[in-house]
């Protein structure tokens, strides 16, 4: 299964190059960009581990590609995505947000059923991933 978020989601993923080009777009608009990872992917999980800082007042695509390439070297195995912030409106607003690294191996997500009071039934999805410890959820399957 392939998680699908962000923008670009649906699209095969990027070369280097084609990374390169998204964020040469970014640049000239004036948004900032920063690195995230993670091992949960869960729709709902926004908050993903900051890889550095924001790259404020950055001009060269070069920079983001080397911070990056430092995040996809110190974590091979995890989701690693780009984000673009815009601030024209007074407030940070993720302009663009792109998956740019993944597992190998992508378990997927299961619908897990509840049933509540008044014969209520929920849904909620849970990663097949979270099954394994923190580090060790995309291990070598």
């Amino acid at each position: 299964m392939r998680i699908t978020q962000g923008t670009f989601a649906y699209l095969p993923d990027f070369t280097d190059a084609e990374i390169t080009q998204q964020v040469e777009y970014c640049l000239q608009n004036g948004w900032p960009l920063s690195v995230e990872f993670t091992d949960d992917p869960h729709p709902r999980n926004t908050y993903w581990e900051m890889w550095g800082l924001p790259m404020f007042d950055l001009k060269d695509p070069a920079g983001v590609l080397l911070e990056l390439n430092a995040c996809r070297t110190a974590n091979p195995n995890v989701y690693v995505r780009l984000n673009a912030y815009d601030a024209s409106l007074g407030r940070q607003t993720t302009a663009l947000s792109f998956i740019v690294q993944r597992p190998k191996n992508e378990p997927g997500f299961q619908l897990v059923r509840q049933e509540a009071a008044d014969r209520q039934v929920r849904y909620t999805t849970q990663a097949y991933a979270t099954n394994r410890p923190v580090g060790d959820r995309y291990g070598q399957d």
